[in-house]
């Protein structure tokens, strides 16, 4: 069986292109200080940007060799990122995952999904 072929990758996947589409869908008219003062917008983007990272995280090698595209290191630094305390950092990680990573991701996940459908199938 090819290792990227799975159940388990395919959800990843799927949980990843949602979370990253809440998270745009939240940010869509928001500047930055305004994401930063909102206390429901921004518990709730972190919330899926907690979700997104931490279905990057559990993607296999073979998969991501499969979409070097995507910022892998990226969103791993992010995972750490978000654990940190309320603060210029935490608020740092928080934009330039919404303003760079999220809209690459997803533009990257949409080419891969027509080239690669089966990445994206949750079937054995």
């Amino acid at each position: 069986m090819n290792p990227g072929n799975t159940i388990e990758t395919g959800a990843r996947l799927a949980i990843i292109e949602q979370a990253g589409l809440a998270v745009a869908t939240l940010i869509e008219t928001l500047e930055r200080e305004e994401l930063l003062r909102s206390r429901l917008t921004r518990s709730e983007v972190l919330r899926q940007l907690a979700l997104l990272a931490g279905g990057a995280a559990g993607v296999g090698p073979e998969v991501r060799g499969q979409m070097p595209e995507i910022d892998w290191p990226g969103w791993e630094s992010i995972c750490r990122q978000l654990a940190l305390p309320a603060g210029d950092a935490l608020d740092e990680a928080l934009w330039f995952a919404c303003e760079s990573l999220v809209p690459a991701t997803l533009l990257w996940l949409r080419v891969h999904r027509t080239s690669s459908p089966a990445l994206f199938q949750m079937t054995s």
